[in-house]
């Protein structure tokens, strides 16, 4: 009788743990009709932790907003109890942890990543339900699956662009659904719930890692090393579910193991699907070969990387699509949580063959390399201080020469194979090492790219992007090397004439952003400058004492300010051995910067995205950010610095007026990308797309001669006909005015990441700071009907006006916020240019 009562008591304890532990539409009201709140997810996660043995919650960080950045492990309780052996397990067998035991077996590691996109979010609606079922003891397959799996699953990558989207849907929704595409509910509003608070898109920073979320999240990610990762996301809601494989290109590095399981899981989703009558699409886009997405950069990291897009951008609640269906909430997130559960389920199925090809990626992939080098060599230059920076993010190896040997190398800016010195200091990578694929990718020269119809950008080497000297090589090298370079600063006397600051690197301009603010004084060398043992080379900041008269404890005030600056140094006269004496026409005070950015409806999201998140994150300066509705309240007196980022300024005669004579009376305008067109063949200013009336009437003939031509050629081959004409992402080659300010610190060439097909003329009566020469050197794709067309076109101009300027950017430098170089230039044209 005892056995009896003791049996039917544990049948009902497992039955009331079973009953409390409810699935999303129990836990959520109207789960399915209605954008979840991110308070809501996490509350409903909490729900999971309380109730379930199968999930491990982890915080790895904030987001700039003040949001839980979250994953969930899932998987038995035997292995959440030993998850750190697990994940040093798998390390070790890749080379990076000397930690491994054998209490515990292989485990397949898992990560489904959702909600990249704030305003994709069937995504995170999804990630409920997925880890619901997963840990529900009702469902045997799972419990199944999770004996040898680990599930990192993390809901949401981007709280604040969801919750902006979500707090901005919930502000507009009635309590009916609105299906019809004028609704304002399909209207999202500038600048939209896709991006972070930043506005950049975190779906392109996996390998730059510049956003605080990417930081964060893959600093946990490269912990683990997951040998699969999902990525899910939605796109335009009359698009059908796409699912691998992906599109051409695939990048020549990826493993055929890869391929492999794209194929096998494309055809067990066809299946699940075509069950459900769903549509669906494989192989079209969304390819492989940009190394900055949430597929692609798994993918290189030895996992299988994968994108799931559903129909969903733009459908707010419920929307009619074109074939006279509805789609709503509940349809999207069935679709993901269907997807993401059979890939996780033939992965298990899979899991022997995804180990040993992850383990083989990882490993062969060091002494059998796959592209033509084996070491890259950097000179020493200041502006490796941030390479370092990202190499350790990524968890690249790299090391400093200890001493010097002669080598043979590709030069990455003269495209020339020739002999230099290894020296003291010069930066080296070699391929040897466990993320040896990674470090091929981001460094190798030219990117082999199979089909032209590409994503995404198709050039990012490392080198070009810090405008660095670099080689490639073909050997390894045997060289003395150490871990690190040790600067030894200054010893500074009790007084001192001046302060000198290098003007070398991004670095240089946070201390410029400080001394501005503090309103110290600062002057700029215009060529170089011989003070007795220090050398002043153009472009570097004085700070003296003459000129900071009012400030107690000159030396003590500036030194700490200044002092992040490591090759920092100091002068004891204003007198130079080369005749450039600071008090002369040599040294010129820089003005301080009083910034308005225009912002809202017109211009482009990401690229004021860039210019804020520059200014605010990388020079830590402050700005006036100004919606252009507001424009004619903007009292334009109070600044003498405004930036127009990328966009489609529709400034009226009057407001146009305005510009101008703000400018002539000192102001600055830096204006970029498609906002140039506010200048373009304008009376009052230089830019011109063509250099003569002649030459317009033949760019007109040449375009008119060839619609004449495709009056005769086939449908089909229209998109790709297009891209003969358009460049999706290619460095370029530019030659620079090293004599002028905005030229100071980027060394001899410019190499400009140049992503559409815009040029313009070189300029008459301005200065053509960087132009593209005859027969320029690129990198990436370059469409065959536009190559030409940019032989001696300008980049980056100065149009004096009287007493101010306007800088035009034909190429935006701040691009996605990667390119160091670039950096530094708008740093030049923000500061230096006055």
């Amino acid at each position: 009788m005892k056995k009896t009562l003791f049996g039917l008591l544990f049948l009902f304890i497992i039955v009331s743990a079973n009953a409390q532990l409810k699935s999303p539409a129990e836990f959520l009201p109207n789960y399915g009709k209605q954008i979840s709140q991110y308070h809501q997810v996490e509350a409903y996660f909490r729900q999971l932790l309380t109730e379930s043995p199968n999930i491990k919650k982890q915080k790895y960080g904030v987001t700039n907003e003040g949001r839980d950045l979250n994953v969930y492990f899932i998987s038995s309780p035997e292995n959440l109890a030993n998850l750190d052996l697990i994940r040093n397990n798998n390390l070790s067998a890749i080379g990076l942890s000397n930690t491994k035991t054998e209490k515990i077996g292989d485990k397949l590691i898992v990560w489904l990543s959702f909600n990249v996109h704030g305003n994709e979010f069937a995504g995170t609606e999804s990630a409920m339900t997925i880890a619901y079922e997963l840990v529900n003891p009702d469902n045997s397959v799972s419990k199944k699956e999770l004996e040898n799996t680990i599930v990192i699953l993390d809901p949401c990558i981007n709280p604040d662009g969801y919750s902006r989207y979500g707090n901005w849907l919930r502000e507009i929704s009635g309590k009916k659904t609105h299906p019809e595409l004028s609704d304002r509910e399909h209207m999202e509003v500038w600048p939209g719930g896709r991006y972070n608070h930043y506005i950049f898109d975190l779906n392109r920073d996996w390998a730059w890692q510049t956003q605080l979320e990417s930081k964060q999240r893959l600093a946990l990610y490269n912990e683990w090393l997951p040998q699969m990762h999902v990525d899910v996301h939605e796109m335009g809601y009359n698009s059908p579910y796409f699912f691998p494989p992906s599109a051409e290109p695939w990048h020549e590095y990826i493993e055929k193991y890869q391929k492999d399981f794209h194929n096998t899981l494309g055809a067990k989703m066809a299946g699940k699907f075509d069950a459900e009558n769903w549509l669906y699409n494989t192989r079209e886009r969304f390819d492989m070969f940009y190394p900055s997405y949430g597929d692609t950069y798994p993918t290189y990291n030895g996992a299988v990387g994968m994108t799931f897009e559903q129909g969903g951008i733009g459908a707010g609640r419920e929307i009619l699509m074109e074939n006279g269906s509805t789609l709503t909430i509940k349809d999207r997130l069935t679709h993901h949580a269907k997807a993401v559960l059979t890939a996780v389920e033939v992965a298990t199925s899979e899991s022997e063959k995804l180990i040993e090809g992850f383990r083989n990626f990882m490993t062969t992939s060091r002494k059998n390399v796959k592209g033509d080098y084996r070491t890259y060599v950097l000179k020493s230059n200041p502006k490796l201080e941030q390479m370092a920076v990202l190499l350790k993010k990524n968890k690249i190896e790299f090391e400093y020469a200890d001493a010097s040997q002669k080598a043979n190398g590709f030069n990455y800016q003269t495209q020339n194979s020739q002999r230099f010195t290894i020296e003291p200091n010069d930066l080296i990578v070699k391929v040897d090492q466990p993320k040896a694929i990674l470090t091929q990718v981001l460094f190798e020269p030219n990117q082999v790219l199979n089909d032209s119809l590409s994503y995404d950008i198709t050039a990012w080497a490392l080198p070009l992007a810090y405008g660095v000297e670099a080689y490639a090589l073909k050997s390894t090298i045997a060289i003395k090397t150490k871990t690190s370079i040790e600067i030894v600063a200054p010893i500074l006397p009790k007084s001192v004439y001046g302060f000198y600051i290098p003007w070398n690197n991004r670095i240089s301009a946070q201390v410029l952003s400080l001394l501005h603010q503090k309103n110290i004084k600062v002057r700029s060398a215009m060529k170089k400058a011989i003070f007795d043992n220090v050398v002043v080379e153009p472009g570097g900041l004085i700070v003296s004492k003459a000129d900071n008269s009012k400030i107690p404890d000159f030396e003590k005030t500036v030194s700490e300010i200044i002092m992040v600056k490591k090759d920092f140094n100091f002068i004891t006269s204003g007198f130079t051995k080369n005749g450039a004496d600071l008090g002369g026409e040599n040294f010129t005070i820089l003005k301080a910067p009083k910034i308005a950015l225009l912002s809202g409806k017109g211009v482009g999201s990401t690229e004021f995205g860039a210019v804020w998140f520059y200014l605010d994150e990388v020079v830590g300066y402050p700005v006036s950010i100004v919606e252009t509705g507001n424009f004619d309240r903007l009292e334009l007196t109070k600044y003498n610095t405004l930036i127009l980022a990328d966009g489609y300024y529709d400034f009226s005669d009057e407001q146009q007026t305005k510009i101008t004579e703000w400018i002539k009376s000192g102001g600055k305008v830096i204006a970029m990308n498609n906002a140039l067109s506010v200048f373009e063949d304008k009376e009052a200013y230089s830019l011109s797309l063509f250099e003569s009336d002649e030459a317009k009437k033949s760019s007109e003939k040449q375009a008119l001669d060839k619609l004449l031509k495709e009056r005769f050629l086939d449908y089909q081959s229209s998109e790709r006909r297009a891209i003969s004409a358009s460049i999706p992402g290619a460095v370029i080659e530019n030659v620079l005015d090293i004599t002028h300010p905005m030229s100071f610190g980027l060394g001899s060439v410019y190499y400009s990441l140049k992503t559409d097909d815009r040029h313009y003329s070189l300029l008459k009566n301005a200065t053509n700071l960087a132009y593209v020469p005859l027969n320029y050197k690129s990198y990436g794709f370059v469409g065959h009907d536009i190559k030409n067309k940019l032989n001696n076109t300008v980049s980056f101009a100065i149009d004096k006006k009287e007493k101010g300027e306007v800088i035009y950017m034909i190429d935006n430098p701040l691009f996605r916020g990667f390119w160091e170089n670039g950096n530094l230039l708008f740093s030049n044209a923000l500061f230096l240019v006055n």
